[in-house]
């Protein structure tokens, strides 16, 4: 990165782990509504630790990192909460995709070095879906923590990508948002507020990068694989490079989330 471009992430960083601290205080029992929705859903146990979390894989990110792609993934599930951990995309899905970036060395991505991974929300619970009970159990305190996390990642996500692509010199890497979770984005799904205000900010902040914003099946259960293989079997493929395929596919679901709806 350069210098601009550092500065602007470290800003960012600095913001995001403030927010992190204050919605960790903001709903005192939360845990509790985390615990009784993974029991609901007959989640195996697990150690509950950490209600809202930050992604200390931030911090090790250095000005001499080139950042590539900003990957987009729902929220911290039961790997990322853990004290030890305190990582997004730590566990199986994440392995799945750093995997795949190093069996293709021609996509020229480090997934722990030039990627900045964030989540949809930082509220943690063991499946997407229990977010859903966690609200109903926990009343307004909680489905508005949700919403306002929500709003806030939306936000500072776009203006973070627009502002990085513009700080970028002749030589410098202009990164690529790539949402993941697809089917969360369409329909009822649960992260349609995200969705929405994400899109605002570029229609009023930054169309100019829009472009650079795909939106992908999950790596969870190689689905983002199996969903680029039967791309490449469909009426859409053409044989090109395999970036230029995972842009068309990207392009093909934002349409699908973004316009036909």
């Amino acid at each position: 990165m350069n210098q601009r471009q550092w500065k602007i992430f470290t800003d960012f960083k600095t913001e995001y782990k403030a927010k992190i601290k204050e919605w960790g205080q903001k709903v005192p029992d939360l845990m509790t509504f985390q615990m009784s929705a993974a029991k609901k859903a007959k989640t195996p146990d697990y150690s509950f630790e950490n209600p809202v979390v930050y992604n200390t894989d931030l911090d090790k990110i250095t000005v001499q990192d080139d950042i590539k792609l900003i990957v987009i993934g729902d929220n911290p599930g039961k790997d990322e909460q853990l004290t030890k951990n305190q990582r997004y995309l730590c566990g199986q899905a994440g392995k799945i995709a750093e995997g795949y970036f190093r069996k293709n060395p021609e996509l020229g991505v480090d997934f722990r070095k030039n990627v900045i991974i964030l989540n949809k929300t930082p509220v943690h619970s063991a499946k997407t879906n229990q977010l859903k009970t966690m609200m109903k159990e926990g009343g307004k305190s909680v489905e508005n923590l949700i919403l306002e996390t929500q709003m806030w990642m939306a936000q500072k996500t776009a203006k973070l990508h627009c502002d990085l692509c513009a700080a970028a010199g002749v030589e410098d890497f202009k990164p690529e948002i790539w949402l993941v979770g697809y089917s969360e984005l369409k329909g009822k799904g649960f992260f349609i507020p995200y969705r929405d205000e994400l899109k605002k900010i570029y229609e009023t902040d930054g169309n100019l990068w829009w472009n650079n914003v795909y939106v992908f099946q999950h790596f969870s259960m190689n689905r983002f694989t199996i969903d680029l293989s039967e791309y490449c079997k469909s009426e859409h493929y053409e044989k090109r490079a395999l970036m230029e395929n995972i842009h068309d596919l990207g392009q093909l679901h934002k349409q699908e989330i973004f316009y036909e709806i």
